[in-house]
């Protein structure tokens, strides 16, 4: 969850979501490279008197076509790397179907009979203290935690985007197709998300909260929202 005055990420609570954050690390080294090497030569020329060996100079040309080069592949083989991943889909241990509508999300656990629910925001007159304006549902997504889980996106009306920053998932919602993403939660806890994609005037009002927790406690939560 994000507080106030916080410039970096969320808490990293997937292995998808590490990666990223390691890659904008990654980044953010190199472009501080780049920044320090441009502002040291600009700091030199002006400096400096120019001269014949600096205006015609084939190693300097040399130097600034091939190191461009190198930076790109630097930035290129890990961000490749995280892609494949995210697109990867592995035996799931659970797969859940998320139906977008206006303005409120249906879930499916397509490997239970019978165990779907509409998850719409708590207005704040009904909000219970201590829980969060605007990103607390009636019924939250409970998944188990360090499993794999299969999630397939599709919506109903208008364009929707379903995404939690804290698990790296952010997939579109698109009226007529079915989009897929995977991830697996590290630990346990209650990771909140919003629609992503502008979809009516209360876009704002349809958030998502994932609960992760132990293999024992879903079961017991499965078998009571069932019956």
């Amino acid at each position: 969850m994000a507080n106030h005055a916080q410039f970096g990420f969320q808490d990293a609570s997937s292995p998808i979501m590490e990666e990223l954050v390691e890659f904008h690390d990654h980044a953010l080294m190199v472009a501080l490279a780049i920044c320090s090497l441009v502002l040291y030569l600009l700091a030199l020329m002006l400096m400096e008197k120019l001269s014949s060996n600096t205006v015609d100079a084939q190693e300097v040309e040399l130097i600034w076509t091939i190191l461009p080069a190198i930076v790109l592949i630097l930035l290129a083989l890990p961000s490749l790397q995280i892609l494949y991943m995210m697109d990867e889909i592995d035996e799931p241990d659970l797969t859940l179907k998320a139906i977008g509508h206006q303005w409120y999300w249906t879930y499916e656990y397509t490997d239970f009979k019978d165990l779907t629910f509409d998850s719409y925001m708590i207005p704040t007159t009904d909000l219970p203290q201590g829980h969060f304006r605007l990103l607390e549902v009636d019924h939250r997504v409970v998944i188990p935690m360090e499993s794999p889980i299969r999630i397939i996106i599709t919506a109903s009306d208008v364009l929707h985007s379903w995404a939690v920053p804290t698990l790296g998932v952010k997939t579109d919602a698109i009226p007529g197709r079915l989009n897929q993403t995977s991830f697996i939660t590290t630990r346990p806890g209650i990771f909140y998300g919003q629609c992503s994609e502008i979809c009516g005037a209360n876009h704002s009002y349809m958030p998502i909260v994932v609960e992760s927790t132990p293999l024992p406690h879903f079961e017991n939560w499965s078998l009571l929202l069932s019956s």
